[in-house]
Formats: structure tokens, sequence, C-alpha cells
């Protein structure tokens, strides 16, 4: 893929949709290409997660738990980034990713990502602020939800 085509994936991810064409380009620059053929593991879960992956094609599948079959959590396709938490701080998969079909994905790692908040600092703060906004939203959702988990 050329990075033309890689810049325009990026600029279709949400996070991302805020960067500028020099801040998407530095992004596709450092971003890895990893194709995956139709079962193959993208990542396991509780694995150490340093790294988000957008998908350009195909798709991936997320599951969790041992049980056969393991419980599809969701399946996902082009202009979505799975794993946007490794991005930022340090986790472990929650899920594991498997390509449905073969998959063709950018590889975005933590420490470029965190180049690109130096460098672009109003992104920085755009980022902040959705992760306020939805920090405040799912504490809203689990208020909402509290009496139902009060003793009768």
């Amino acid at each position: 893929m050329s990075l033309q085509s890689d810049i325009a994936v990026l600029r279709s991810v949400k996070l991302f949709d805020s960067l500028d064409e020099d801040a998407l380009r530095l992004l596709a620059f450092g971003a890895e290409h990893r194709r995956f053929p139709a079962g193959d593991t993208v990542f396991r879960e509780a694995a150490l997660a340093d790294a988000g992956f957008v998908v350009v094609s195909g798709t991936v599948v997320l599951t969790q738990g041992d049980a056969n079959p393991p419980k599809i959590v969701g399946a996902y396709g082009p202009g979505t980034l799975i794993g946007e938490m490794a991005l930022i701080t340090e986790t472990r998969r929650p899920a594991t990713a498997r390509a449905e079909t073969p998959a063709d994905l950018l590889r975005v790692g933590r420490t470029h990502f965190r180049r690109l908040l130096e460098e672009y600092p109003a992104f920085a703060a755009t980022l902040e602020a959705r992760l306020r906004d939805r920090f405040v939203q799912m504490t809203r959702q689990i208020s909402a939800m509290e009496s139902r988990f009060r003793d009768p």
C-alpha cells in the first residue's frame, strides 16, 4: 500500500479524524503493515499490549474466554481501530483478535503514538477531552444501573 492510501485509512478512524495532513503522514509513516490469512491470530487475550491495529481490509473478530467456541465480542472491518487503550497506557489485551477473512492491518505502536502526542499538542488536548467525555458517559451509565445491584 502507498503512504497516501495509509493516510486515507487513518483519516477514516474516529480517533484520528482531527489530525491534519502532516500529522496523519507522520502516523502513517511510522505504522507497520501486517497481513493475516483467514484464521490467524492477531493477538491473544491477556497478552501485554503495546500497539493498536487499524483494519485496512478484511474482518477481524474479537473473542473472550476459553469456551469452545469462545464468546464473540464483535467483528470489525476497515477503518476500525482495535486496541485503542494500548496506545495510551500499558495494559493487557481484553480479548483475542483473529482474522476472520484475509486481513491487512496497520500496527501503530505506543511509542510512535506518544511521539505524535508530543509533536501535536492540540491533538493531545482533543484526545484528553474525548477520553474525559467517555469517562463521564460511562460513569453515568454505571450510576443508572446502580439500583440493579442493590440488595433488596
